[in-house]
């Protein structure tokens, strides 16, 4: 709270004050009171008027400083009504008042707002799982009767099922901590439910799958992992080169204090400007530009769901060389290990 710009505000007192004092004065000479008194009385006159003007600006200096300062100082500046002391002076109390009313009617919109994303969350979800019925049922009806169905309809169906679940996890990712489960989890099982899911595609395309030295258990939950490196592999899958010897190679590095999955492909790779943007919502890069199917989406929810089960992923890529993916997961003694 700045004394000059509180002055200016009250600039009408000083008017006021001074209109006064000019009648005050004229009323001494007009009954010819001596010179001592009028400057006695007017020494007594402008201390009176400082210090009613300045009583009320240090009361409210030390309430509007508060104030600012636990703002900048909160993360989420809205709370700043819990920080506040009770005011000493009306203005404030009615300040404090309306700040009241206003978090009231903020809290009760956003509870409202909460309840309604959650209902759409909850029905989405619903209507995901409803939906993968008989779209589990075309994928079997497509492996058990290949004559009838080409490889361009097991492909879309397969890209449906992926996007369904994109959707999934993308909904769940909010409240993530009530879905997974984190245990101990065999590496070489996750990667290989992973390949064996997307092994059509994997064949149609002529990529090599390698698995070396996979055989290392993290903490973390299968299921959710499973999508991540999905995501990953599905990605190798669509920036691959079109030349013989395409593949994706998959290890484990174990350190004292980690251990790291390490997802390797010979595809296009990804042009240095675009690195630092890979896990961005919605971002396609250069690549994207040049896919028709690239939404931006997956790396983006896999970085969100590391996130979530403490787990790291990074991304190193050479363009038109490699592409190598990084998750590692820390030994945490604190994690309870669920067997």
């Amino acid at each position: 709270m700045k004394i000059g710009a509180y002055f200016k505000d009250n600039l009408y007192k000083f008017f006021v004050f001074l209109i006064c004092y000019i009648l005050n004065l004229l009323i001494f000479l007009a009954f010819k009171v001596e010179k001592s008194v009028i400057i006695s009385s007017s020494f007594l006159y402008v201390i009176c008027f400082l210090l009613v003007l300045l009583i009320p600006y240090f009361k409210k200096k030390k309430f509007y400083t508060n104030l600012l300062d636990n703002i900048k100082i909160l993360d989420k500046s809205y709370l700043v009504l819990e920080t506040l002391t009770k005011p000493e002076f009306y203005e404030g109390e009615l300040l404090v008042s309306a700040l009241y009313e206003i978090n009231k009617s903020m809290n009760e919109n956003v509870r409202l707002m909460e309840d309604y994303v959650q209902d759409f969350k909850e029905y989405i979800e619903m209507w995901i799982h409803e939906i993968k019925i008989p779209l589990s049922t075309l994928v079997l009806m497509s492996n058990n009767h290949k004559k009838q169905f080409d490889k361009k309809t097991k492909l879309q169906l397969k890209r449906l099922e992926d996007y369904l679940d994109q959707v999934l996890y993308y909904v769940r990712c909010e409240n993530a901590e009530k879905d997974y489960l984190i245990k101990e989890t065999d590496l070489s099982k996750v990667i290989k439910n992973v390949g064996l899911k997307n092994m059509d595609e994997i064949l149609e395309n002529k990529i090599d799958y390698v698995a070396e030295n996979t055989s290392y258990k993290v903490l973390t939950d299968s299921k959710w992992l499973e999508f991540i490196l999905g995501q990953i592999i599905n990605n190798s899958i669509k920036y691959k080169k079109n030349i013989k010897n395409s593949y994706i190679k998959i290890s484990v590095k174990e350190e004292d204090d980690k251990t790291t999955l390490i997802i390797e492909d010979n595809g296009i790779g990804i042009k240095e400007s675009d690195l630092k943007q890979v896990f961005d919502k919605s971002f396609t890069g250069e690549n994207g530009r040049n896919t028709r199917y690239s939404t931006g989406m997956g790396l983006f929810i896999a970085k969100n769901m590391c996130c979530k089960l403490g787990h790291k992923i990074d991304i190193e890529s050479v363009y038109n060389e490699y592409t190598k993916v990084y998750i590692t997961f820390a030994k945490n003694k604190y994690y309870d290990v669920l067997k």
